[in-house]
């Protein structure tokens, strides 16, 4: 969330804590605030994954978050609104199955490309960290 004590990012900016701005944007939550348990982290995983296959994309890093998702995969010929798309639909369907009641995902997603090596290997590190 914008505002968050851990940074967050914005135009594909990482911004430092803005607790005035946390505290604006939660009370403009339309619903609930979705907090994902280790279950529910490991079927969304799982959902995800099986996408990937299906789309033909490879995945380099996944980290599945209690509040959000950081995944890093190959590029393919599809846009990457209609890839999110996919992984996000994957991902509340594998929700549904178990009985979750709601919305699990927040509009519009952040990217960032690799533009070499030394990128792509850093952005892996960073996205297995979260799964510690």
């Amino acid at each position: 969330m914008q505002g968050d004590k851990r940074r967050y990012v914005k135009d594909g900016k990482t911004l430092d804590p803005d607790p005035q701005l946390q505290k604006a944007n939660q009370k403009q939550l339309k619903n609930p605030e979705v907090k994902l348990t280790l279950p529910q982290r490991k079927q969304i995983s799982a959902a995800i994954r099986s996408e990937s296959e299906k789309l033909g994309q490879k995945i380099f890093a996944l980290a599945v978050c209690s509040t959000h998702v950081h995944i890093l995969v190959e590029p393919i010929t599809e846009t990457i609104s209609n890839i999110v798309g996919r992984y996000k639909r994957a991902g509340t369907i594998a929700m549904l199955q178990t009985g979750f009641e709601g919305k699990v995902w927040t509009r519009g997603y952040d990217k960032r490309y690799c533009f070499d090596e030394d990128i792509l290997q850093k952005r892996i590190k960073y996205v297995e960290k979260h799964n510690n």
